[in-house]
């Protein structure tokens, strides 16, 4: 593996995470040159300088490696995550080095987690920051400085094929170039469309954008203490239900769909299935609810509970009400979400809808055959026949994705935390929902955990966001040959 190559690459996405960088200094500078603008301005220039070193000394390459497409897709989340942490450790506050690294990864993760206990105490600087770290994080760290990077030839198209799991490239029958054009537009599209929508229902252009940043990356980094509950409106509640639902649905199938292809999201049996799920379980949880006298309303309980389901399964983890005090029923059919979550090929993470249906098709399959075992069946996913291969690789990640929640859970365990906040943080973490349930609820944070415990949930984050194996490959470097 050229070693060079891998660097050079990292370095062209420092470039783009240093011009990010730029723009919210520019923000805190238009905000009356607050607090934050020096820390941004000067984290810029750091980034851009170590970002500058690899293209000046590392030789350019005409293409790259599977092995080096690896190492560029997991050091550029990596060393993402580390440069982010410039502005916050600079600016300083609640911000130590742990505290730092650990809201960066959530940021570039999407997972919306935090360790401030007051976020309106940060300036405008800083909270365009984060929301900015979480937009870019949504559609990938790579996948976005492709577009910026236009002379790459057959390197575009090697790092776009590893950027996507094979199970998100399914509705991607189009050539690297197009599918980066796709998810841009879409992406940009949907930023654009819900910021002016949420400007009109009230909010300052300010919170507008952010919100509408963390709502399209599907992370949930809000610019209030009290999350969207600050607000207290329907209207701007419906308008991120729309963005995040459309957010955590397959980019290929939405740019499908405004162009008029048969694969739209009106024929998707994921889709269906993903929006099925969401809006049976909200009428159960608001039933819950009401019976149980959380809320005097029908109206009220379905409101509340409509959309923290959409919250939760598009991995978005904004909050209206604190879920702790909700019904047993309610609190496990949130854990369920957390784990199954949103579409591949969407800036939401968890399990997938996708794989928990092709795994339902297995076992009903499995069963079809014990009845008759000299059938032939086939597992089909809106009539296409899924290949062995993917059927397999479907159930090793389902596999994989348990042992490691598991193992966080025993983590958090052994220093103390009770069962319900250790695996709800750990589900939330690798799933990248953001809020559990216990010490970690939705109006909670994982501010008091020890620095241990920080640092695991910033692994489990990065683990999930890179579909378990993409992280564990690096591991193993000095065997890839």
């Amino acid at each position: 593996m050229r070693v060079h190559v891998v660097i050079r690459y990292i370095g062209m996405v420092l470039q783009f995470i240093a011009a990010f960088m730029l723009l919210s200094a520019i923000v805190s500078m238009l905000n009356g040159y607050d607090s934050a603008y020096y820390p941004l301005l000067l984290s810029s220039f750091l980034t851009a300088l170590l970002g500058l070193f690899p293209l000046i000394f590392a030789d350019k390459a005409e293409d790259i490696k599977i092995k080096e497409g690896y190492a560029i897709v997991v050091g550029s989340w990596l060393v993402a995550c580390v440069v982010g942490m410039f502005p916050y450790l600079i600016w300083g506050g609640e911000f130590t080095a742990i505290n730092a690294w650990f809201e960066s990864v959530s940021g570039f993760t999407t997972t919306g987690s935090s360790i401030l206990n007051d976020i309106e105490f940060l300036p405008r600087g800083m909270l365009f920051w984060r929301s900015a770290s979480a937009w870019i994080g949504g559609v990938g760290v790579v996948m976005f400085a492709l577009v910026i990077l236009p002379s790459m030839g057959r390197s575009r198209h090697m790092l776009s094929n590893v950027e996507l799991s094979t199970i998100a490239k399914d509705n991607f029958h189009y050539r690297s170039r197009v599918i980066i054009r796709i998810l841009t537009m879409v992406y940009v599209g949907l930023t654009v469309i819900t910021t002016l929508a949420l400007k009109v229902a009230g909010m300052t252009w300010f919170d507008s954008v952010t919100q509408a940043m963390s709502a399209c990356g599907t992370c949930g980094f809000s610019t209030k203490n009290l999350s969207i509950g600050f607000w207290d409106s329907p209207v701007i509640e419906g308008i991120l239900m729309v963005a995040m639902t459309l957010s955590a649905i397959h980019f290929g199938v939405l740019y499908a769909t405004m162009t008029g292809r048969r694969n739209n999201i009106f024929r998707s049996e994921v889709v269906r299935t993903f929006i099925g799920m969401m809006v049976i379980i909200s009428l159960v949880i608001s039933f819950s609810l009401l019976a149980n006298g959380t809320y005097s309303s029908w109206g009220e309980s379905l409101r509340h509970s409509a959309f923290q389901v959409v919250s939760i399964t598009t991995t978005s983890g904004f909050a209206t009400a604190d879920t702790n005090t909700w019904t047993p029923l309610a609190v496990i059919l949130l854990i369920f979400l957390s784990v199954v979550c949103g579409c591949a090929g969407s800036t939401s993470g968890g399990m997938k809808v996708d794989r928990m249906l092709i795994a339902a098709k297995i076992i009903r399959n499995r069963m079809r055959v014990q009845l008759h075992p000299n059938a032939v069946i086939r597992t089909k996913v809106d009539g296409v026949v899924q290949d062995e291969g993917v059927l397999s690789l479907v159930l090793t990640f389902i596999v994989a994705y348990i042992m490691v929640a598991l193992l966080g859970t025993i983590v958090y365990a052994i220093f103390g935390l009770d069962l319900t906040t250790s695996f709800t943080a750990a589900i939330s973490c690798i799933s990248n929902v953001g809020p559990g349930f216990g010490e970690v609820g939705s109006m909670s944070n994982f501010a008091d955990l020890p620095a241990v415990l920080k640092l695991n949930s910033t692994l489990l984050m990065l683990v999930g966001r890179l579909e378990i194996f993409g992280f564990i490959q690096l591991l193993f470097i000095r065997s890839w040959g």
